[in-house]
């Protein structure tokens, strides 16, 4: 990456490893962000993994694993937080489309207004058959 890459307060260092640990994309979410994947596996290693710990043998001889995983509250909130971006892009998307409709019907209106300008010839039917 090129440059000086972005300052990233804790806050935002959080919710990217929990939506890493929720399995988006890594690459998808360093470029979101502007900084390198190297960064946010530092970050991971340096906060420590989700712990996996063996809790035991089944009926079966099948080892037991039980993985920590986040509070409801947090898979909520980082749920939220994600729904909430997307309809943030989605508002911009419809924004950006409102300002091209807004410009295309500028532009047609001023086209319709010098045609039946005073003096002007209107368009008639043609006079093939």
């Amino acid at each position: 990456m090129a440059g000086r890459q972005r300052v990233i307060d804790e806050d935002q260092k959080l919710e990217l490893l929990q939506r890493m640990e929720a399995g988006e994309n890594v690459s998808k979410l360093a470029d979101e962000v502007g900084i390198s994947r190297q960064r946010l596996y530092e970050w991971r290693r340096r906060r420590g993994r989700p712990a996996r710990s063996i809790t035991g043998v089944d009926g079966a001889g099948q080892l037991q694993r039980t993985v920590d995983t986040p509070a409801p509250q947090e898979k909520a909130l980082t749920k939220a937080k994600r729904r909430i971006r997307e309809l943030e892009q989605k508002v911009g998307q419809q924004q950006l489309d409102l300002d091209f409709f807004r410009e295309a019907l500028r532009h047609f209106e001023g086209d319709h207004r010098r045609s039946s300008a005073p003096g002007e010839t209107g368009s008639s039917k043609s006079s093939k058959r």
